[in-house]
């Protein structure tokens, strides 16, 4: 059975506690995730969204118990990814002439994933449907994170269905906020951010405060996945146009990879002269091999700058070193500082090839940075300590 969330609203989705990966592993989910599916019934019965493919039969023989599925009258796909229209085969098999309210980037997608020629209505931003007493009101959100994306608001009730924008990977059995930990909530908010919207950050800003300006009062706010905002809603808005506006706390990543732990010695020295040098800053190192990569590129978002190290090897850097280069690239981050650092025995070229990225990346290159032959010694380990003490006020 559904869980109700309103008089008129019950959430019909999916809770999946087992999820570990996401986008194929891509990003981590370790405290799982639910694919958020909504029932609106008031003069008129409308679907918002449905739930990721290999739940489809399960969501489908669910949503029979909840409502007989002739009652429903509209389908609304706020976004066409497989997460939360892996659901409509299966369901418009039932109800095939209902019609689907999209986007023409959504029909695109939709048609081009499923090849079905279903009932579809375009929508763009302002287009209404009448529900009876309710109302809901279409607003393009592009980029957020799909060309086809959209946001839908239920005046009467005041909720936005927002899809993955606000949305966490965040597996409870509680559906509000202020039903569970606020830290491991925003934890997993941020990490959405960082890792799926950071490269539309832009777009992001500029659509939220074009959502703000039309001065909707809002109750609640129901994502595709995770928890619904319903104490102090916009707490999570306000936190979305921090993070799209280049955003970094008093932190610095030493990300690094080691062949025969020279190189993560010299990661140790650089934070020692880093911490004398300013004992406010926080700053935590990372072996890229070791590490999900998820978790890395959430704290570089975190991070005011980000130092790589690797040791030379087939004249380049270690293959965890070029991963991260390449997922940062793509983020776009903005207005972040970088070094780099490594150990070599005869060629040496990975210190620069790493500076050469990050600076193709976005990042201000401080310096050359530091290289140095074979295991650094005690001399060595002071001069690495001192290069970290004169590097902190740079960064």
């Amino acid at each position: 059975m559904g869980k109700k969330i309103t008089d008129r609203v019950t959430w019909v989705g999916k809770t999946d506690w087992e999820l570990r990966t996401f986008h194929g592993d891509e990003l981590s989910t370790f405290r799982g995730s639910s694919y958020n599916s909504y029932l609106v019934r008031d003069g008129k019965t409308a679907l918002i969204d449905t739930v990721w493919l290999p739940y489809d039969r399960e969501f489908v023989k669910k949503l029979k118990e909840e409502i007989d599925l002739a009652e429903i009258d509209y389908v609304i796909a706020n976004h066409g990814e497989v997460d939360h229209s892996g659901a409509l085969p299966a369901l418009m098999r039932e109800i095939p002439g209902t019609p689907i309210y999209c986007t023409a980037n959504a029909v695109k997608s939709i048609k081009g994933q499923y090849h079905e020629d279903w009932n579809f209505v375009t929508v763009k931003t302002g287009d209404k449907l009448d529900l009876g007493s309710c109302t809901l009101t279409f607003i393009e959100a592009p980029m957020l994170h799909w060309p086809d994306t959209m946001f839908t608001y239920m005046s009467g009730e005041n909720i936005l269905f927002s899809n993955d924008g606000f949305g966490q990977h965040f597996a409870s059995e509680s559906l509000f906020n202020d039903t569970v930990d606020p830290h491991e909530v925003e934890a997993e908010a941020m990490k959405y951010y960082a890792n799926i919207l950071t490269p539309f950050s832009q777009m992001a800003e500029k659509k939220i405060r074009e959502i703000v300006a039309m001065n909707l009062p809002i109750s609640m706010i129901c994502p595709s996945h995770g928890i619904i905002w319903k104490d102090k809603p916009m707490q999570i808005v306000d936190k979305y146009l921090q993070w799209a506006n280049a955003y970094k706390e008093n932190r610095i990543s030493i990300v690094y990879d080691t062949m025969w732990n020279a190189t993560r010695k010299m990661a140790e020295a650089i934070a020692d002269g880093i911490r004398a040098a300013d004992p406010a800053v926080t700053v935590k190192l990372f072996n890229s091999a070791k590490t999900d990569k998820s978790d890395i590129i959430t704290e570089i978002f975190r991070s005011k700058a980000v130092i790589m190290g690797s040791p030379t090897v087939n004249n380049g850097y270690l293959y965890s070193i070029a991963g991260i280069l390449d997922l940062i690239r793509g983020m776009k981050f903005k207005n972040k500082k970088a070094a780099a650092f490594g150990s070599y025995g005869w060629s040496g070229e990975a210190v620069r090839l790493m500076g050469e990225e990050l600076s193709k990346a976005g990042f201000e290159l401080v310096d050359e940075g530091f290289r140095t032959t074979w295991v650094p010694d005690g001399d060595v380990t002071a001069k690495l300590r001192q290069y970290g003490f004169e590097l902190a006020p740079k960064l």
